[in-house]
């Protein structure tokens, strides 16, 4: 079965360092050869692209730039953060947030946004590094441990 696959920002930092965490470009080529979509959420996008302008790395800004072109770029929808909003708060009322309540949540939008990606869920999985966190809104597992 093909999966959906987003990435979170560790893989996505991955493939625009100048020194490449080993295997994530062959393991990116492997899913695609397989069939599996790999996708580029805008709210990963924000969170790394910030963090590289604010440390002025042009070269791997270029290389996020030319991998939204090459993947699937998946922009924020009102549904997404409505559903964001949902999970947040969910979240605050059980007793297991991820952050601070008073800064943006970045996990649940990602959660929000592969939900609504409009796929079937057991198609769907985020590729991350920390899965503890993103488990508790949609599928996740660590990137190298997904199989292409």
């Amino acid at each position: 079965m093909a999966l959906h696959i987003l990435l979170d920002s560790y893989p996505l930092g991955a493939l625009t360092s100048p020194n490449p965490v080993v295997g994530i470009y062959e393991w990116v080529k492997n899913c695609e050869l397989t069939g599996h979509k790999i996708y580029i959420p805008e709210v990963i996008d924000y969170e790394l692209r910030r963090e590289l302008i604010r440390a002025r790395k042009s070269n791997s800004i270029a290389r996020l730039d030319r991998l939204k072109t090459a993947l699937q770029f998946i922009p924020i929808t009102s549904a997404a953060m409505l559903l964001a909003a949902e999970l947040w708060a969910t979240s605050r009322q059980t007793g297991f947030s991820t952050g601070d309540p008073k800064k943006l949540d970045i996990d649940v939008i990602l959660a929000a946004q592969a939900l609504t990606l409009g796929v079937p869920q057991n198609s769907l999985i985020i590729a991350t590094s920390n899965v503890s966190h993103i488990a508790r809104y949609a599928p996740a597992e660590i990137w190298s441990n997904i199989t292409p």
